[in-house]
């Protein structure tokens, strides 16, 4: 810790680049903007790189500024929130990290039955596509989407998810959608970051390539199964994910559960040293419990 900065001075610093303004900085932390001011410049003079751009049209990061705010803000955040609980007497407090499409699809619409099994837990959850980062204390626990190559932590698989092409009901009846021959003249969506493509399921199923052209494409499943209910086209997305949606009869699995590519894609990931925490421990049992119950 010998070489951290004072806390005042980064307070300081994370403050005026979340806010961009010196002014309404001060007020925040509830000191003159002069002297937000001369902390920064004792921030930057003890690190020896200029952290804010300073012009008549505001304040902006440098690059420097940008990395080292992404570096810190995570950590800033979690003295935070520890402080806060510590003052409220939580101690029980579990920080969960998602990706955004199990937080939404998955995740949300089972948390009733978490807060039901483990009431003395208080649960923050947080969700975006970049992993958290566990040195800076950020999460207790991630759920993760990809291919498992993370070091240095504890990788648990959630389950096995079956990749089907997906449409609403309507859809199907207006394109009459029958045969996988008929898919190439529909329009097709298409998540980016799927560990499986359309190119995948039509080698699979089809014996031709697929479509040069997708007509929609997200950077999430959220966002393409939402398409789909509206009548967009057809998404290759998985069943788990979009269960309640085919459970409700808003999705249809177009030709079927059987014409689906297995994977094991949703992962819960944490540092060993997390293992033995007990809260750590009763969201692991549950969430183990939730994903073997799912379709």
């Amino acid at each position: 810790m010998a070489n951290m900065p004072p806390v005042a001075n980064l307070m300081a610093f994370e403050a005026v680049a979340r806010r961009r303004s010196f002014a309404l900085a001060a007020a925040e932390l509830h000191l003159t903007a002069s002297a937000v001011s001369h902390q920064i410049a004792r921030l930057e003079a003890d690190l020896g790189v200029r952290l804010l751009e300073r012009s008549a049209h505001g304040v902006r990061l440098s690059t420097a500024g940008e990395q080292y705010l992404g570096r810190i803000g995570g950590a800033l955040s979690a003295i935070a929130a520890a402080t806060d609980d510590l003052k409220q007497g939580v101690g029980t407090s579990l920080y969960v990290h998602s990706s955004p499409s199990i937080a939404s699809l998955w995740l949300m619409p089972r948390l009733k039955g978490f807060a039901q099994a483990c009431p003395d837990i208080s649960l923050n959850l947080s969700a975006a596509h970049t992993h958290s980062d566990f040195a800076l204390g950020q999460a207790d626990l991630d759920i993760r989407y990809g291919v498992p190559r993370w070091p240095d932590v504890v990788i648990e698989p959630l389950f096995e998810e079956r990749i089907v092409p997906l449409a609403s009901p309507a859809f199907i009846r207006e394109h009459r959608l029958k045969q996988i021959e008929q898919l190439p003249q529909v329009p097709l969506i298409q998540s980016n970051v799927n560990v499986v493509q359309w190119t995948d399921w039509f080698a699979e199923y089809a014996g031709q390539r697929a479509p040069e052209r997708i007509s929609l494409r997200f950077d999430r499943a959220l966002m393409a199964v939402d398409a789909a209910i509206q009548g967009l086209g057809v998404a290759l997305e998985s069943a788990t994910l979009a269960g309640r949606h085919i459970a409700e009869g808003r999705l249809r699995p177009v030709f079927g559960l059987d014409k689906a590519i297995r994977v094991k894609a949703h992962f819960a990931v944490y540092p060993a040293r997390h293992a033995k925490r007990p809260t750590v421990e009763a969201f692991l049992t549950w969430l183990h419990g939730e994903a073997a119950r799912s379709p």
